[in-house]
């Protein structure tokens, strides 16, 4: 398991880093179209970040200036050191309120373009058709709008910036070096390419190293998250010690190999410190050359080497922007794969019509095979038909189809031969929005959400009025439990719903679908795995829910669909029998009739 979860985490860190084609920054410039609806701002951004860089550039000049004025050299525009020094204040004012109102417009951009991208993230991956879901890791899914969008975020906010402001500082730099000496611009020049060679065999070795201790302390993060969640099952099987060593050891090869990285970046740093500065010695001493025989100023030679450290600085940040970039754009291409994915249902953004159907369902001919696994037919020649306000049951042993049948009811496949029909319309062209707010469905394993009693119920209709809430309570046998509670209906049920039995989780979600007030009802008997006064609780709801409805049953007890018009025996995929209880019972060769034998068998 550790191996597993350690291997997603690699996964995506690769996947973040390939390599930067011309067609990978084709596509993932793509997500710049969130900033569109933003340019004006965006461009006097830019503008002010132009002129914040330029600003700065002229600090250098201005102290060669203040120097050569010291010196008493005749050579600069003023004598006078006040003004001269006033103008240094002036630029770093400047510099200050252009940098002020370029982070305020970029931030404006950044955060607005981001919270576009988040909301469209969001939208589609609501409109998403569970296909989607299947075949990827929750995970890897919310990787995408938290990771992936926060990359997007830095590259907006920060990296654009800086990428802007390093290339004009390289640029203008190199031009103002050659303007005040080109020989000693071609010295300087010329020790570049060596600690450029350097600087990226070291940063090689030190980016696998890097990568290498975080790989490590992944593997250390996953042995605490998956002792701490199955803590019952450690505990259970008496492996303290030995959840103990693992953690041990793998925190081990974490500490060795962050040692060994450590090493490389002091010989790296030390590397840097002596070939930068030992450059701009060289460059000192030459500089000092051409100002003993005149060719230079005092002045003039300071302002190059301030423009050398600036020059050396923007050619060191190239490397990191450059891996900030590619990182981005590995994030925008995912993330534009995902908003290109063609949505369930484009018609998401309206609201479902008045329409309320009769409940009128009839199957034909259908099969279905799973996209994941289209060798594999799930149901072959499925043909049924229910009239308003009947209830059939299906029935048969795990993995017969029960479940997919009353999946592709609700549209979350389509199938593959034959149609299904809703008052006699083929829902294939049906609107979708129509066709689920008119089905509902109340699962074996209810899933609540994290927030109260109230809001849990309200989900089958957001809309729904206190009043009407108290009245789906009461309907559903929930409300007794419900106000014995101290904050009643405000009562927050936990993530998941933890802070209830399974038998109140079952009455909320039956409550749910009472206030949705569904035309047609699908049950996975909620009772096979509650207790015998709980049971009786939910019946008795599930009796309510079903009244004047039409229902299907995914039957678990068979005692519990003895009443209903129609059972439908699924077995491989088909309908291996059909008929009512009394009927199908009376077939001692029947399957239906075996599996009465092996329950009661059980029961005894």
């Amino acid at each position: 398991m550790a191996k597993r979860g350690f291997g997603s985490a690699n996964g995506q860190e690769t996947e973040g880093r390939k390599k930067l084609s011309k067609e990978s920054l084709q596509r993932g410039l793509q997500v710049f179209r969130f900033t569109l609806p933003y340019k004006g701002k965006f461009i006097i951004g830019l503008i002010f970040l132009l002129f914040s860089s330029l600003t700065f550039m002229g600090f250098p000049a201005l102290t060669g200036v203040l120097l050569d004025a010291a010196t008493g050299n005749e050579t600069a525009f003023t004598q006078d050191l006040d003004l001269i020094a006033l103008a240094l204040f002036g630029v770093i004012l400047l510099q200050g309120i252009f940098s002020f109102f370029r982070v305020y417009f970029f931030a404006q951009v950044s955060e607005n373009s981001i919270a576009d991208i988040r909301k469209s993230l969001y939208s589609q991956f609501m409109g998403l058709p569970i296909t989607f879901y299947e075949q990827r890791r929750v995970g890897e899914i919310t990787s995408r709008i938290t990771s992936d969008v926060s990359y997007i975020q830095d590259t907006f906010s920060i990296t654009l910036a800086e990428l802007f402001r390093q290339v004009t500082t390289l640029v203008v730099g190199v031009g103002l070096i050659m303007y005040y000496s080109v020989k000693l611009s071609l010295f300087m020049l010329a020790t570049f390419p060596v600690l450029v060679i350097f600087a990226m065999i070291f940063g090689k070795r030190l980016k696998k190293l890097s990568k290498k201790t975080q790989d490590e302390l992944a593997v250390t993060n996953v042995i605490v998250e998956e002792t701490l969640q199955a803590i019952q099952v450690v505990k259970a099987f008496t492996n303290e010690l030995f959840e103990i060593k693992r953690y041990r050891s793998a925190i081990g090869r974490s500490v060795n190999t962050a040692i060994t990285t450590s090493i490389y970046r002091g010989a790296f740093i030390s590397f840097i410190i002596i070939g930068l500065f030992g450059g701009i010695i060289l460059v000192i001493w030459y500089g000092a050359t051409l100002v003993q025989r005149g060719d230079l100023s005092l002045g003039e030679l300071t302002s190059f080497v301030l423009y050398t450290m600036f020059i050396g600085a923007s050619v060191a940040g190239l490397g990191d922007l450059y891996a900030k970039i590619q990182v981005s754009m590995g994030a925008s291409e995912r993330i534009l794969e995902i908003l290109d994915m063609p949505a369930e249902q484009p018609e998401l953004g309206l609201q479902p019509s008045a329409v309320r159907f009769n409940g009128n369902v009839r199957y034909e001919h259908v099969g279905f095979s799973y996209p994941t696994r289209p060798d594999l037919q799930v149901l072959h020649n499925i043909h049924f038909e229910i009239r308003a306000g009947e209830k059939i049951a299906l029935v048969g042993p795990s993995g017969a189809g029960k479940s997919t049948i009353v999946q592709l009811l609700m549209k979350f496949y389509q199938v593959d031969q034959g149609s299904i029909f809703v008052d006699g319309q083929n829902i294939n062209f049906m609107p979708l929005n129509d066709l689920r707010s008119n089905v509902g469905i109340v699962p074996q394993e209810v899933l609540l959400f994290g927030g109260t009693i109230r809001e849990n119920i309200a989900y089958g209709r957001p809309d729904a009025t206190e009043e009407e809430i108290w009245e789906a309570a009461q309907k559903a046998n929930a409300l007794q439990f419900i106000q014995s509670f101290p904050e009643a209906f405000d009562t927050i049920v936990g993530e998941r719903g933890v802070k209830l039995s399974g038998g109140q989780r079952q009455r909320i979600a039956i409550a749910r679908a009472i206030l949705k007030n569904p035309a047609i009802l699908i049950l996975d008997e909620a009772t096979s795995s509650l207790d015998s006064e709980s049971e009786k609780l939910v019946q008795d709801a599930m009796d309510e829910l079903m009244k004047d409805r039409t229902t299907i049953i995914i039957a678990h007890r068979l005692a519990t669909i003895r009443k209903v018009d129609k059972i439908l025996v699924i077995d491989r995929g088909q309908i291996a029998e059909e008929g009512t209880h009394d009927q199908l019972s009376g077939n001692p060769n029947g399957i239906y009739a075996n599996l009465l034998k092996l329950q009661f068998n059980t029961v005894e």
